[in-house]
């Protein structure tokens, strides 16, 4: 019998005023799991106040939280790993809970899903576009989380090592809930408190930039995993164009057996073959995607499931 190896993962950049107590608190939380803080080009003190809190200190020169947590995910070999920000926003203590459900289920990943009663911790704005992109990605893929943007996740070992990881920026969030809804892994949603940042430490997020690259994720990744649904709405919408502008000529026909309006007939004869084309292009790019989660499927079960080998 073996304990598992944890390890704590924090992307961080320019969080001076907050990684030091980030990171004392998850050695509180977690005293034999080892910290790694990986900066991505901090201008202030953050690597010197991390090495001297005793983190791992690894560098990041692309600039990104996905370019940062693919690295991540790449160098660092454990059993369980827990990501968070280098905020001190997320609640540390939490982490044995979220780490013990992880194992004693066999689960692939365990959101922290943030509840905050102060609202400068989790801004108006913030909130409301997160309940919108989450009812979007669960309208798309069928099922969701109802907090796909947390940072605060627990994750096995198998999934980090089968997780392709695409995303450079804050967007690597909602690739990563896309990619356990995917492949259908076993997951759960605890909730933890989330907390104001600390007095001198800036939220690196625009809630409308920011927002604005993570709605365009899930539309990428819906044509991507789920193309007969991204085409086929595409088609219905040029065929009932089609099927609007074609009317009036039916009738005009029915009644003279004349079709006085040429160029119409032929733009919507056009648009139902652009619509039927896209149809197909869904069809056959789905059979493509089919091959491809069968072999994500099958590098994901390469690797056992956690707490197997404790």
């Amino acid at each position: 019998m073996t304990a598992p190896r944890v390890v704590v993962l924090l992307p961080c950049y320019n969080e001076e005023a907050a990684i030091g107590a980030t990171i004392a608190g998850f050695r509180a939380a977690l005293p034999d799991a080892a910290i790694y803080v990986y900066d991505n080009n901090s201008s202030d003190r953050t690597v010197e106040v991390a090495r001297a809190a005793g983190a791992i200190v690894r560098q990041e020169p692309q600039q990104g939280k996905g370019r940062v947590v693919r690295r991540m995910f790449a160098d660092v070999d454990a059993d369980v790993y827990v990501m968070a920000d280098g905020d001190a926003t997320y609640d540390a203590a939490a982490a044995p809970a979220l780490v013990a459900r992880l194992l004693d289920e066999q689960l692939d990943m365990v959101v922290g899903a943030r509840e905050s009663e102060i609202e400068e911790a989790y801004r108006r704005g913030h909130r409301t576009g997160n309940l919108l992109l989450t009812g979007l990605l669960a309208w798309i893929f069928g099922r969701s989380f109802s907090d796909i943007l947390s940072g605060y996740r627990v994750f096995s070992r198998r999934f980090v090592k089968s997780f392709p990881i695409l995303s450079t920026g804050f967007e690597i969030e909602t690739e990563i809930s896309v990619h356990a809804l995917e492949l259908r892994m076993p997951v759960a949603e605890v909730t933890t408190k989330y907390g104001a940042r600390p007095e001198g430490s800036a939220s690196k997020l625009s809630t409308y930039r920011d927002g604005f690259r993570i709605l365009n994720t899930i539309l990428v990744l819906s044509r991507i995993e789920r193309p007969v649904l991204f085409f086929g709405a595409i088609g219905a919408l040029l065929a009932l164009l089609g099927v609007i502008l074609a009317v009036p000529l039916i009738l005009t026909y029915a009644q003279t057996g004349l079709v006085p309006r040429l160029p119409t007939a032929v733009l919507v004869t056009g648009l139902m073959i652009l619509a039927s084309l896209c149809l197909f292009t869904g069809l056959i790019l789905d059979t493509v995607v089919r091959g491809r989660r069968e072999v994500r499927r099958l590098a994901y079960l390469a690797f056992p499931a956690p707490g197997q080998d404790a």
